[in-house]
């Protein structure tokens, strides 16, 4: 487990343990075909599988699955006319669950990708991933131009560091020179201590994450701008499941609708996001 909220979903690589799983999961028994509409409305349920320890998305809490993902499907629960059965599971055997038909839908916080869209479909997104940049009260740091001939840090090997990096380059085309120096650190508290102490002018980290930061230790740091673009986070079924896509969906309109969706990402993620596009496939 990374100390990383986002770590997991965001880390490049591991496409070869992923077709691991895959191939261990295929070899349990006969794995089940997607549902249809019909055929989910026929056998009066579907599958999701939810993960045990991804705060503040789904965990497990004296026994009890919390979290923004799990009290969204509360919610979901209450406009559905069928039983949604949920299974707990880590977060490796998840997607690989839903490939080969196991579970009918990765109810969990997943990060939308162009790689993943070929495997999945995803549901409206239901959170923003962008990477931002935060900083020590007081600081130099004004805007993001003025990360310029600064020392910057980001956890090695995540999206985060990979936007960093590219708008080190924005940086370099706009002003002639970038950021001073990218340091990565393997986990983001070793980070937030060396910005506390002035090794570092910045740490590049999602808005929800640096939200946590901030509300941690509001007296000592602030979340300056993004410095990514917008990234989803959503829901998956395997590719083609429309039937089950649907019917989460249209559950899924009417919390945002209602407000209630934006009510839970406040409590959860500490900002709502009411400027989604409502597909990202």
């Amino acid at each position: 487990m990374t100390t990383s909220v986002f770590g997991k979903r965001n880390w490049v690589g591991g496409s070869a343990v992923l077709v691991a799983l895959v191939a261990a999961l295929a070899g349990i028994g006969k794995p089940a075909a997607a549902a249809t509409t019909a055929e989910v409305k026929a056998r009066g349920f579907i599958t999701v599988v939810t993960e045990d320890d991804f705060k503040p998305f789904e965990f497990v809490e004296n026994g009890v699955p919390t979290g923004y993902d799990n009290e969204m499907l509360a919610l979901v629960r209450k406009k559905l006319p069928f039983e949604i059965k949920q299974q707990i599971v880590p977060w490796p055997g998840i997607l690989p669950g839903v490939t080969t038909g196991k579970f009918d839908m990765a109810l969990t916080a997943i990060l939308v990708s162009p790689e993943r869209k070929s495997t999945f479909d995803f549901t409206m997104p239901l959170a923003e991933s962008t990477t931002y940049y935060g900083i020590k009260k007081g600081s130099a740091v004004k805007s993001a131009d003025d990360l310029v001939d600064k020392v910057v840090g980001a956890q090695t090997g995540s999206a985060m560091l990979a936007d960093l990096k590219a708008f080190n380059q924005t940086l370099i085309a706009k002003h002639g020179k970038g950021i001073k120096q990218i340091i990565e650190y393997q986990s983001y508290p070793e980070a937030y201590q060396d910005l506390g102490i002035g090794r570092l002018d910045a740490v590049a980290n999602t808005l929800i994450n640096l939200n946590s930061l901030v509300a941690t230790k509001p007296d000592m740091f602030v979340i300056g701008q993004s410095v990514g673009k917008p990234v989803y986070i959503a829901w998956a079924v395997k590719k083609g499941n429309a039937g089950v896509l649907e019917l989460i969906n249209g559950a899924l309109s009417d919390l945002k609708k209602s407000g209630q969706m934006y009510e839970l990402q406040k409590k959860w993620l500490g900002t709502s996001f009411e400027k989604m596009p409502l597909s990202v496939n």
